[in-house]
């Protein structure tokens, strides 16, 4: 009973603070209706957390990050990956994310789900630092049950987050909490972005500094043309439409 309590709880500590994943959840919650139609977000973060959890208690995830290069890899996508996904909440608009016309279909949630779940550094660290060294106290049935706790718990967790997006959402139609909630929840993940920053420039030499902001500059550059064209394909969609209507 005790590697249970013991997974229910750190899960909780570690899934509890609002990150970009949360928010991402929340949201799809919030703007997609039916309600049904949040579950590819809810699914694919939680199959994410799965992953990263079976990892972790494996052992497989320290023995990758002992490189390097690798680790080195992963803070920098994840620091540039996080300043754009900052931009990209900070600028969202809840009540136009309402209309059909501008949801996101079933792939663009899968990938952004696995974004938000796979490019995090911090939460990869959390999950490989806390959850996977709490799991060398057991062994057999007890490493199982610790890791089986920790699985369900984020399962009901992203269930929870869809569920109370879906309520806010139906309140809040013209989704100015929502709104409100996405400035502080940028800000925050600005925050996080630059802590993983700092950890990038501490392994690296002025010459590496300088070649990694010019890959990270790119990398969002592509990735905002890329949010552009989106919305430039839902518009001309919504255009169609409305020539079909009338």
């Amino acid at each position: 009973m005790e590697p249970i309590i013991h997974g229910i709880i750190l899960a909780f500590g570690l899934i509890l603070p609002l990150g970009a994943q949360n928010v991402f959840v929340f949201n799809q919650g919030a703007v997609q209706s039916p309600l049904i139609r949040a579950l590819p977000v809810v699914l694919t973060a939680a199959l994410c957390d799965t992953l990263l959890i079976t990892l972790a208690v494996l052992g497989v995830s320290v023995i990758v990050l002992t490189f390097a290069w690798l680790k080195l890899t992963i803070f920098a996508i994840g620091f540039f990956f996080l300043l754009y996904l900052g931009w990209s909440i900070w600028h969202s608009d809840p009540s136009v994310d309402h209309d059909t016309e501008h949801q996101m279909s079933m792939k663009q949630q899968i990938l952004f789900a696995m974004s938000v779940s796979l490019l995090n550094p911090h939460a990869i660290l959390d999950t490989i630092g806390v959850i996977g060294t709490s799991s060398l106290s057991y062994s057999g049935t007890d490493k199982l049950a610790f890791s089986l706790a920790c699985i369900l718990v984020s399962w009901l967790w992203f269930v929870f987050l869809a569920v109370s997006g879906h309520l806010v959402g139906k309140v809040d139609t013209q989704g100015l909490w929502i709104k409100r909630l996405n400035k502080i929840s940028a800000i925050i993940i600005w925050g996080v972005g630059l802590y993983i920053g700092r950890q990038v420039l501490s392994l690296l030499g002025t010459g590496e500094v300088a070649a990694v902001i010019s890959l990270g500059v790119i990398f969002m550059l592509f990735l905002m043309s890329f949010k552009v064209s989106e919305s430039k394909k839902a518009q001309n969609q919504e255009l169609n439409h409305d020539y079909k209507g009338n």
